[in-house]
């Protein structure tokens, strides 16, 4: 054989890593399969929960037709499109022309990398929230963009401050990304959120991306950006049925927004992928036409389940805002303890068998309750560290966990945390 070959990677994926939850849940995985534990995962939040069983029985009834098996339409299918216009007609009280401005996605996470590299050139600004959805960051470096953090803490009520950002001055910027209900801290919107984010956006000519995959998990309140008059002059929006819909397997999300600029997504996607299977397309047209019956059923799981974190956030002795919506509870570390999230988390791990997520992932904001612990600590691990104050737990998968934290082993693992 001849002399292999030598090559690097692109230099896009400088300062670029794998993201968090690939490489832990890996590690757990093998720390599972090496020692025999079983590691209760309160991390990533990917829902346990099925779909409703009419979206299964259509996936699979679908899927037995002979003409379904090949390419699809780059634009998504009828079925779908008037299927999510129709959704947002319903729960958001927006009119969408299924036609134009609904553009279905494998996913909100596909949708975020595709609206950056349609809109952003080499060298273009982006507002990204601190802390946020790590994928914000990455899809703005990979598309060539420069990221530019605005903070989201306890004295900001977790809500971006306009004046603060103004004020650090907005050259170069040429899109925000804003998400709420938020991903991690919980924080819900106001309309008057939307309009001042709006407003924002038409006065700056900067365009606003607004993720809102969590409106309908443990949130009373639906809003929609596009229920700002003129919003879609400004915004695009993405949403999914991964989180309200239990369907994160399978990929289904969407882009809306004014016809030009979905039309521009178009051109660069339909370069990269093809149509979703039409089976699924069908599927998720029947998820998106169930009623408020089924949103209920499904958070009075989840609000049992914030009663179960409750209980071992309290065992653990961190502190926790009420009422955050979405799949997360963001709570703060003991006010004794030394160290940061990261240690946190893995102390966690190895003494009860409960993987909670370091805060510190999402950003350095979430050291904002301690200043004095904000300083970035050595090389650790190869990953950059930020001495954390946060951490990040999704509401139980497990059904046993509050008998757990109450009188089993995580209970007693608990009270030896904290010897």
């Amino acid at each position: 054989m001849g002399k292999g070959v030598t090559i690097e990677r692109s230099h896009r994926l400088d300062g670029i890593g794998e993201y968090y939850f690939s490489r832990r849940l890996r590690e757990i995985a093998e720390t599972e399969a090496a020692t025999g534990r079983q590691i209760i995962k309160l991390a990533m939040g990917s829902p346990d929960l099925p779909p409703a069983q009419t979206v299964i029985d259509t996936l699979a009834r679908e899927a037995q037709r002979p003409d379904v098996h090949k390419y699809m339409s780059y634009q998504g299918e009828p079925i779908l499109r008037k299927a999510f216009a129709d959704w947002y007609k319903k729960f958001y009280g927006v009119d969408l022309d299924w036609k134009t401005e609904v553009y279905p996605l494998i996913g909100s996470k596909e949708g975020l990398m595709h609206v950056c590299m349609t809109f952003l050139n080499e060298g273009d600004k982006v507002l990204v929230p601190n802390p946020g959805y790590p994928t914000y960051s990455a899809a703005v470096k990979l598309a060539g963009g420069e990221m530019v953090t605005y903070a989201l803490n306890k004295q900001t009520d977790f809500l971006p401050d306009f004046e603060a950002i103004e004020k650090a001055g907005l050259d170069g910027v040429k899109m925000m990304l804003v998400n709420y209900p938020n991903m991690p801290t919980g924080q819900t919107p106001t309309l008057e959120l939307f309009e001042r984010i709006v407003a924002f956006g038409a006065e700056h000519n900067i365009l606003i991306v607004h993720d809102n995959p969590y409106s309908f998990v443990r949130n009373k309140n639906r809003l929609s950006i596009f229920q700002v008059p003129g919003a879609k002059e400004v915004a695009l929006e993405l949403n999914s049925l991964s989180k309200g819909h239990s369907m994160a397997g399978w990929r289904v999300g969407v882009l809306l927004g004014k016809a030009e600029w979905i039309k521009d997504v178009l051109t660069f996607r339909s370069n990269m992928d093809s149509g979703m299977f039409y089976p699924i397309q069908a599927a998720a047209a029947t998820a998106l036409g169930l009623g408020e019956e089924w949103f209920t059923q499904l958070n009075e799981i989840y609000y049992a389940r914030e009663k179960q974190a409750y209980a071992l956030l309290d065992a653990l002795g961190c502190k926790y805002r009420p009422g955050q919506a979405g799949l997360f509870v963001w709570a703060e570390l003991p006010e004794d303890y030394e160290g940061d999230s990261f240690q946190f988390s893995d102390e966690v791990m190895e003494k009860c068998d409960v993987f909670l997520t370091p805060g510190a992932i999402f950003g350095s904001e979430a050291s904002a309750t301690s200043a004095s612990r904000s300083a970035v600590l050595p090389n650790c691990s190869k990953r950059q560290r930020t001495r954390s104050r946060n951490v990040f737990i999704k509401p139980s998968a497990e059904p046993n966990l509050f008998g757990l934290c109450r009188g089993g082993k995580t209970k007693n693992a608990v009270q030896h945390f904290h010897k």
